[in-house]
This record gives C-alpha cells, sequence and structure tokens, in this order.
C-alpha cells in the first residue's frame, strides 16, 4: 500500500519522510483542504527523496474557477515543473458540482509531462461514472476521493463504486480522516493500491502573544512522524 502524506510546511516534509511516507501532496492552508504551496515550499520538496505533488488551487471555497484563476493556475503550474517537482493535483468544477471538462483539459495540457491527480472537486460531482470516465480521459493517474462525504470511512459504498468503474484504469485513492482508528473500515473491503491521509498529531502553540495578536491558533495539527510511521506498518 502506498501511504500518500499531505502536508503544509517543511516540517511536515521531513517529519513525512522520516516515519516511511510513499509520496506527499504538497500544500497550504490544509485546515481549508488545501491550497497551492509557496514557490520556496516546492524547491525544499523537490529536494526529498520521496516525490511530492503540489495543489494547484488558488483559493479556498468552491472549485469553480473564473478565467483569471485559471491563467493564476496555469502559472502554478509551471512554478511546480521548475521546482523540479513530477507531478500536480488537480481539480475544476462547473458550478452545479459536474467536472469541468474544458477547464480540466487546459489545466491538463499545461501539466502535460507531470504526473496527475484529481483532488476532491471529484467529491460534489452529481454522477459518479461520468466523472470517473471524464478524469481518465484527462490521462489523471488517480482520483483522491472520500466518496463524497465527509470522511473515506463514512463514503466507503460510493468508493466501492467508483472502484468498479474504474475497473483498474485509473486509481481511486481513499482520503479524508483516514487514521489508525478508521483503517479497517477500508482496507481490505476496498480494493486499493494507495492511500491518502494527514497522519497529524494535535500541537499546542505555547506563545501565548503570538495567539493574542491572531497570528495562531490556541492548537493546529502538524505531521507527525511517529503517526506516518503507524499508519504505513498497519498496510504492510
Amino acid at each position: 500500500m502506498l501511504l500518500e502524506v499531505c502536508v503544509e510546511d517543511v516540517a511536515g516534509l521531513k517529519a513525512a519522510v522520516a516515519g516511511g511516507g510513499d509520496r506527499i501532496e504538497l500544500c497550504s492552508a490544509l485546515p481549508l483542504g488545501g491550497l497551492t504551496p509557496s514557490a520556496g515550499l516546492m524547491a525544499a520538496a523537490a529536494k526529498m527523496p520521496v516525490p511530492a505533488y503540489a495543489i494547484i488551487r488558488p483559493r479556498a471555497g468552491s472549485f469553480a474557477y473564473s478565467a483569471d484563476e485559471l491563467e493564476i493556475m496555469k502559472s502554478d503550474i509551471d512554478a511546480a515543473r521548475d521546482a523540479g517537482l513530477p507531478g500536480v493535483v488537480l481539480g475544476a468544477s462547473l458550478p452545479d458540482g459536474r467536472l469541468d471538462f474544458d477547464m480540466l483539459a487546459a489545466l491538463a495540457a499545461r501539466a502535460e509531462g507531470l504526473g496527475k491527480t484529481l483532488h476532491r472537486a471529484f467529491d460534489l460531482v452529481p454522477d459518479i461514472e461520468e466523472a470517473v470516465e471524464m478524469a481518465i480521459s484527462l490521462g489523471f493517474e488517480r482520483i483522491l476521493t472520500s466518496g463524497g462525504a465527509k470522511t473515506a470511512a463514512e463514503g466507503v459504498v460510493v468508493l466501492e463504486q467508483a472502484i468498479t468503474i474504474a475497473a483498474g484504469r485509473i486509481s481511486i485513492m481513499p482520503g479524508s480522516g483516514v487514521t489508525l482508528a478508521t483503517a479497517g473500515q477500508l482496507w481490505p473491503r476496498l480494493q486499493i493500491s494507495e492511500i491518502h491521509a494527514s497522519c497529524s498529531a494535535t500541537v499546542a502553540e505555547t506563545d501565548e502573544r503570538v495567539v493574542a495578536l491572531g497570528f495562531s491558533t490556541p492548537s493546529a495539527r502538524r505531521t507527525d512522524a511517529a503517526t506516518v510511521k503507524a499508519l504505513k506498518a498497519y498496510f504492510a
């Protein structure tokens, strides 16, 4: 089982590697579902001994993007390539939740030569089969999905449907709320070869002034090497 760890800072990168993670999903703002990481973080990730895919998401909120935002995402794909990253994580929706084929085609064309993951914009689609077939036609390697639920464990029935539709033509990678406590609800029930998790632990902010001035929350989730190691061992 390949374990992909989502991280948002350089400490998280090092923790994911130390714990035995197999691939990184590189983000900023993980509490918002992940936004495009900085160029500096991309460069740091490219030096790590495991591959890192940068999420290309210019803002929080819906995945329905304007023409201006499309241009930003194209530039961010260029930045990921220039940094030496092997892949990117993409997604775009129409207002009704269907995947935006035209925008995804433009993004995929810009990312030619890079690995491509379709992100959880997939979880908003009204028609699973249509979305899986679209992802395949656009050349995505995998779909990161919770099965349309808050957590992958809650969406396991839809995940099974997606895996059946995919029929080995594209990887379905469960993600969201994947922990040691929930892993048994996903595997071996699901015929999967990779899984996505934050592998994080709660860390308290020790500087009260930083919290008081609004620079931090009282606590946050941080990638934890021991948690990465334990989850990797579970799937061994």
